[in-house]
């Protein structure tokens, strides 16, 4: 068995098809767009119903002694950390002589650095005013420490540099002793001895007045700290806009619920594979898509709508007509995914097919349901008979059966409602693997495809629902099938009858298009 490279190539399917993704998920709309709608709902009324407590907000200017330039935030950092200890909270409760635990205290305020040196301090409580009592005992709370602790440290840094010097004194006073008790005379080793004396007490000297200068800088640089640090924003109540909020949180919960839709519109596309694009319908069937509905709308339509539907259904009802125009064999309509639209096609193809003779069509329901029955609303329209009187309707006069090929189809009843058939194919409907079935089914009861009509495609579709290389290829023309190019001058419509045993002629079965058949099979073939 040879096989094309271009066709496997053709009829290859990549792993992630994008093209059908975003496809999919744009007919999922009315999830993701519920989703979105109910995440904006959400967002307003939780700003509504949950409005944020009363609060206030202060500001800190903290003056540090290793303040530099370039320092990248380290020491307001330090600062925030300092903030939200229990000694501060502990500070600020006793100002306001409340007997709430630090703890619990702790946890209705932050602080923020908003600059090297500038802090903001943000106070919940169950009033306004008592936020804002709450936020200005904080703030001087962490002012009086950072104060304490810049004197302690400035304190504990004069006191080192005054004991350094201390010593220093003490060894110049020993220096100053030798250098009085030295003998006197010429002798050169007591010259070397006595300038070395000297030298010794020049540097404790100067050293000494070093280390006195140092502990003055320390106490005067002390001062300016604690005058730089200090309260530049008053404690003041935030005003909440109830209309800002609402907004804030609609657009919040509209984001995240759009986003949530579309993740879950694509995970279930993926997960359910089920092809929209009319090319992966027509390689899953193994037929050409030969026309396509739009599918009819739940609520009703305008007269401008109404008009357009009538004028497509009689384009669908032309083409159709076109395609099994004298056909020598029963012909029949099978709906997947689609009754009602099948249903109000047949009546249609029937009506059509009537008028131009040489007598009435007859309609056999095979449906499962009651919706050809309901599509019915002519009283002078086509004759509908069950599906028992099959047999006899196609002996006695045309017939034009109309079927099902849901899940739960007797397959073997198919071949009585005609042995050439039109798919009638809700778009995303059905899975892949179960257009598989169908046509691979319809191989195995001898039911020739003529097309795929698609109902509900979708309006962004460009790809294109013809198989040029498949075993079954759109018409090109009323009663005009390609040949196939076998080595042989016979057209792919003409198949030699074979007896079945009953004396009936059945039609050859068809070959099963190979995308369908499984490596077993065609191992075996």
């Amino acid at each position: 068995m040879t096989t094309s490279t271009t066709s496997e190539s053709a009829t290859a399917t990549p792993l992630l098809d994008l093209q059908a993704l975003v496809v999919a998920v744009r007919r999922r709309r009315r999830l993701w767009c519920a989703l979105a709608l109910l995440g904006l709902l959400a967002g307003a009324a939780v700003a509504v119903l949950l409005p944020p407590p009363p609060s206030a907000v202060t500001k800190v200017l903290v003056a540090h002694r290793e303040d530099q330039p370039n320092d990248s935030g380290t020491l307001i950092r330090t600062d925030v950390a300092l903030l939200g200890t229990t000694r501060i909270a502990e500070k600020a409760l006793e100002s306001l002589k409340s007997a709430e635990r630090p703890e619990d205290f702790m946890a209705d305020y932050r602080g923020t650095g908003l600059t090297n040196n500038l802090l903001q301090i943000d106070v919940t409580a169950d009033t306004e005013a008592e936020a804002v009592a709450r936020a200005k005992a904080l703030a001087d709370a962490f002012v009086a420490d950072h104060v304490r602790r810049m004197w302690e440290a400035a304190k504990a840094e004069s006191q080192a540099l005054l004991d350094q010097r201390d010593r220093m004194r003490d060894e110049l006073t020993q220096v100053n002793k030798a250098i009085g008790d030295r003998p006197p005379g010429s002798d050169p080793k007591a010259s070397a001895s006595a300038e070395s004396l000297f030298a010794r007490r020049a540097e404790l000297t100067s050293r000494i007045a070093e280390f006195d200068r140092r502990a003055a800088e320390a106490r005067t640089g002390t001062p300016q700290v604690v005058v730089g640090t200090q309260i530049v924003d008053a404690p003041r109540a935030v005003r909440h806009s109830l209309a800002g909020a609402a907004v804030t949180s609609a657009g919040i919960g509209l984001v995240l619920g759009l986003g949530l839709g579309l993740a879950l519109a694509a995970i279930g596309t993926a997960v359910a594979d089920r092809p929209v694009l009319r090319r992966e319908i027509a390689a899953n069937l193994g037929a050409s898509v030969i026309a396509e509905l739009r599918r009819p709308p739940h609520r009703p339509a305008g007269p401008w709508q109404r008009g357009r539907t009538l004028a497509a259904r009689e384009r669908l009802t032309t083409t159709l007509v076109r395609a099994v125009r004298g056909s020598a064999e029963p012909v029949s309509l099978l709906e997947l995914g689609c009754a009602r639209s099948t249903s109000v096609i047949a009546l249609n193809l029937a009506e059509a097919l009537g008028a131009e003779g040489p007598g009435p069509v007859v309609v056999v329901d095979g449906l499962p349901g009651p919706e050809l029955t309901k599509a019915r609303r002519k009283p002078d329209g086509p004759t509908v008979v069950g599906g028992d009187k099959a047999a006899t309707v196609a002996h006695q006069s045309r017939g034009l059966g109309v079927g099902s090929v849901a899940p739960g189809t007797a397959w073997t009843d198919l071949q009585y409602l005609g042995d050439r058939t039109v798919l009638v194919v809700r778009a995303g409907h059905a899975s892949a693997a179960w257009l598989h079935t169908v046509a691979r089914q319809l191989a195995d009861q001898r039911v020739s495809v003529i097309g795929v009509v698609l109902i509900d495609a979708d309006p962004g579709d460009r790809t294109d629902g013809t198989l040029w290389d498949g075993p079954y290829t759109a018409p090109r023309g009323p009663q005009e099938r390609p040949a196939r190019q076998n080595g042989t001058s016979r057209p792919l419509t003409e198949r030699p009858a074979r007896h079945n045993g009953t004396g009936r002629p059945r039609t050859e079965r068809p070959s099963t298009p190979a995308a369908l058949v499984p490596d077993s099979d065609q191992e075996a073939r």
